[in-house]
């Protein structure tokens, strides 16, 4: 599989960074359409891998590669909007405009869980991530740098609002949120993602996906609960 863009390259004049395409929100600032161009870049590749074209993609969706490289710029642009998108998908737990109480703290931290897991061991994010870890220390792409900064790093800056939410209402106690995320981490995903990453068949089922982040938040609360 190779990430480099056989011969083509973008047209300064209509390039732009996949910032201006996703705008503040990821899902609220794509279009329609833009949604649809990054769908079809994830089913190539699951279908093929990560040794597609611009010119693939385009036929795919449908559209033009300069509409392509106006939208997202180049490959790098394409590549981090997609997973950007996928990332997009995990549903964030929003805070209670009320007083933060330990049921709602758990309720929240039980659906972002849910949210989380059903994302990463959906085919889409497995194709992503095996595409990203084979091509790791590489120097052939920055796949693996786009998925790293845009998936476990972008979950930890989107969930910490609620761990720190926990804190000050005194229902967790941590020093460092950093070390509580990681705890999260380890608790909800353990080693689902890599037995699917190295080839394991049989996918968590919703059944399954509930239960593993149940016991995950109740052993996170068990770990850092207060009160």
């Amino acid at each position: 599989m190779n990430l480099i863009l056989h011969s083509e390259t973008a047209p300064k004049q209509t390039a732009a960074p996949a910032d201006a395409a996703l705008g503040a929100s990821v899902g609220e600032g794509l279009s329609e359409r833009q949604r649809e161009v990054l769908d079809a870049v994830l089913k190539l590749m699951v279908a093929e891998g990560d040794g597609f074209s611009v010119a693939a993609v385009a036929r795919a969706a449908s559209c033009s590669k300069e509409t392509l490289y106006k939208w997202f710029g180049d490959r790098d642009g394409l590549l981090t909007a997609t997973v950007r998108w996928q990332a997009s998908k995990v549903r964030m737990p929003k805070l209670p405009e009320d007083r933060l109480t330990r049921a709602s703290l758990e309720t929240a931290l039980t659906g972002f869980a849910q949210s989380w897991l059903t994302v990463i061991t959906g085919d889409l994010s497995i194709a992503l991530n095996r595409a990203a870890v084979s091509h790791a220390g590489s120097g052939k792409s920055r796949l693996g740098e786009i998925v790293l900064t845009n998936g476990p790093i972008a979950m930890k800056q989107r969930i910490e609002p609620l761990l720190e939410a926990g804190r000050t209402a005194g229902l967790l106690g941590f020093e460092d949120v950093a070390d509580a995320f990681r705890s999260f981490f380890g608790l909800v995903v353990a080693d689902t993602q890599i037995r699917l990453l190295l080839g394991e068949d049989s996918h968590p089922d919703h059944a399954e996906i509930n239960a593993i982040s149940a016991q995950a938040v109740t052993k996170f609360l068990g770990l850092y609960g207060r009160g």
